[in-house]
């Protein structure tokens, strides 16, 4: 995929690939740092857990920002909350 406006992928970036599994020519680093990381209710997959008496949202294991046919739906769930 080339990049655009829609989709860039850093190999050159220390931390790609960034998940475990997302490896290849379709992985999306335009979220780099997820837009969505501050929504319980995001798309994507992730798991929460508990420290310290708190709630904390893992997504080590989410790769919904990262999948190129998902940057609409990314910005669609954005537009609703803002």
């Amino acid at each position: 995929m080339e990049n655009s406006h829609k989709y860039f992928k850093n190999q050159d970036c220390k931390y790609f690939p960034c998940h475990k599994g997302m490896q290849g020519e379709e992985f999306n680093c335009l979220f780099c740092y997820c837009p969505m990381n501050r929504y319980e209710d995001c798309p994507g997959n992730p798991v929460f857990r508990e420290s310290g008496g708190r709630r904390i949202k893992d997504c080590s294991n989410c790769t919904f920002p990262h999948e190129p046919e998902n940057y609409e739906k990314v910005l669609e769930f954005l537009r609703e909350r803002l």
